[in-house]
């Protein structure tokens, strides 16, 4: 690694993989080297992600086979089976593959979702108890349950069979379910422990399905699952895998590769009609987790997530339409509470970082909690330092924390409830949550503030930004972003290339949209004029900059992405600008 840029109009260090020395002379070289640097060896295979090449099968999950029987005789004896699961996207999506499959080869099904204010998260006595009342002879668990220890027995006392599929870190003592399916479990070999929980949840489905056709069935329910397509619901999982951040590597960038191919089909009514009010033409990593995502997540935050699993059930049109329209404006009103936090959050944080705090930890009365975790997000990539924000209500303070790299914010929570000054929490390095007693408030403070001192040896985070490549602003081409995009699906694990542009001579600039982003001309040193925008960058030093016109033909290192721009059915190059140096 090397810095090119010590430090940035934002303060950043700029740092290049060693493999950088190198020329490019040529996009595909550029591609190959990527590659090489994020440890990928078979290029062939990463550029072609195909469910065909990566698909395991499922049996090589711990317990697959056994969870697949189960499931397979409560199909076959007819009984009420029950799929509970969580109110985020992956939850949501994970509820929906199980139900559509239930639903599609004749079983008798029904389905919850927890509320996040009301119930929690994970699997609840109440709630396990009407799951009983209703008749069900069979739980099934996806995106939760593997915690859910009490809870489970509980089920069985209600004389529930129990299969648990999820993908989060097990306790010590696994649930006493009758099957267990998490590649995280310490006894499973997968090597799937980065499967989302609708990835766990979609190969359970696949194992059920074909347990269910070595059977000696009835012709109807035969006919039934020989009809089934199971690539029909890559959608509902490449979505919840997108949304719940999780690596696009190995069978999740098949999965995601695949899915978004299924979306841009638009066969699932529901998807069809968000895509729509949200004004996607075309499927996209960034277009499911920054557009369909918040939006499927917002009544899960707000009030109860059933409206979204609704949504992706539906085939009725009118209430595809109705359901869209109401999350799209919960997710608006999401926006305008988030907004509102977040302007006292940041009066908070400006006053702690001016006492040289190395931690954020923010507490209001009565925030809103469905938007914690996003505003712990913002501040974490504003302050660059590990942030926790809570809400304060009735005694109790529940927050969510997210971290920079350097500190295990998993185990500062682990830590603070081992020392029982909070009295709940869990994580893991990046992002963690947790309760604790009003009057323990400034007792987590100290703690969290210590522990990240510690974690840091007492030195400030040194804000860096890993970059792809550098080169001549004259080689940021069309033919470059072509390139470029064989790597698609971008996302967590396979983040889309940051390119660092020499050479360029600032010709034009000015804001636009609301007045918080800018957008401008630099020319090259080859003679061509490339066009760039930046979002959020006015009122910072990069839009300062920019925007005063001294600095006109003013020579600029330019740091962002490189993406494809159509305006009036011209198709060119722009870039992306995310920082300056000069």
């Amino acid at each position: 690694m090397k810095k090119i840029v010590e430090k940035s109009m934002l303060g950043q260090a700029w740092v290049l993989p060693t493999y950088s020395d190198d020329n490019f002379p040529g996009a595909d070289d550029l591609v190959l080297k990527i590659l090489k640097a994020r440890g990928i060896e078979n290029a062939d295979r990463f550029l072609n992600p195909s469910i065909k090449e990566y698909m395991p099968n499922p049996s090589v999950l711990y317990d697959m086979d056994n969870a697949a029987r189960i499931i397979a005789d409560a199909v076959v004896a007819g009984d009420k089976i029950a799929i509970y699961g969580d109110y985020d996207v992956d939850g949501i999506t994970s509820t929906a593959v199980f139900v559509k499959y239930m639903c599609q080869i004749g079983a008798d099904v029904i389905w919850h979702l927890p509320t996040r204010e009301g119930e929690g998260y994970g699997l609840n006595t109440v709630a396990v108890q009407e799951i009983a009342d209703a008749g069900a002879k069979l739980l099934i668990t996806v995106d939760c349950g593997i915690s859910g220890n009490e809870e489970v027995d509980f089920a069985k006392q209600c004389g529930l069979r129990v299969v648990v599929t999820d993908h989060h870190s097990p306790d010590a003592i696994l649930p006493n379910a009758d099957a267990v399916v998490n590649p995280k479990r310490n006894d499973d070999v997968s090597g799937l422990d980065y499967l989302a929980g609708v990835g766990v949840a979609f190969l359970t489905v696949v194992a059920v399905n074909r347990e269910l056709k070595s059977r000696d069935l009835s012709a109807d329910i035969k006919k039934k699952i020989d009809s089934l397509n199971l690539m029909n619901f890559m959608d509902l999982v490449a979505l919840g895998t997108i949304c719940d951040t999780m690596p696009l590597v190995g069978l999740n960038r098949a999965f995601v590769a695949t899915g978004l191919k299924v979306m841009g089909l638009r066969q699932n009514l529901g998807l069809r009609v968000l895509m729509d009010v949200a004004g996607i033409k075309k499927p996209s990593v960034y277009a499911a987790g920054f557009a369909l995502g918040p939006r499927l997540n917002a009544a899960g935050r707000l009030d109860s997530a059933a409206p979204a699993l609704e949504l992706l059930l539906t085939d009725n049109p009118l209430i595809a339409h109705s359901l869209a329209e109401k999350l799209h404006q919960m997710n608006q009103d999401r926006i305008d509470i988030q907004n509102a936090i977040m302007l006292r959050a940041i009066d908070m944080a400006d006053k702690c970082c001016a006492k040289g705090n190395c931690s954020l930890f923010l507490c209001g009365d009565n925030w809103h909690g469905g938007v914690m975790g996003i505003i712990a997000g913002r501040l974490k990539d504003k302050y660059n330092l590990p942030s926790c924000v809570a809400t304060k209500s009735d005694g109790i303070i529940n927050g969510s924390g997210r971290s920079i790299p350097g500190v295990d914010l998993g185990k500062i929570i682990h830590d603070a409830l081992a020392a029982g000054i909070i009295s709940e929490g869990g994580g893991h390095a990046a992002a963690a949550g947790f309760s604790l007693s009003a009057e323990n408030e400034n007792a987590f403070c100290d703690f969290l503030e210590n522990a990240v001192r510690e974690q840091l040896h007492g030195q400030m985070p040194e804000r860096e930004v890993f970059v792809d490549a550098e080169m001549d602003a004259g080689a940021a081409t069309m033919r470059l972003v072509n390139k470029l995009n064989a790597l698609e699906p971008f996302g967590q694990g396979n983040p889309e290339p940051t390119l660092v542009l020499s050479g360029a001579m600032l010709r034009y600039a000015s804001t636009m949209g609301n007045g918080s982003h800018l957008r401008g001309t630099i020319a090259t040193s080859s003679g061509t004029n490339l066009s760039f925008v930046g979002f959020n960058l006015v009122g910072t030093p990069v839009g300062d900059f920019l925007l005063d016109d001294g600095n006109i033909n003013a020579k600029i290192k330019m740091l962002g992405k490189l993406k494809e721009n159509e305006y009036n059915g011209r198709v060119s190059a722009q870039f992306v600008l995310e920082d300056i140096a000069v």
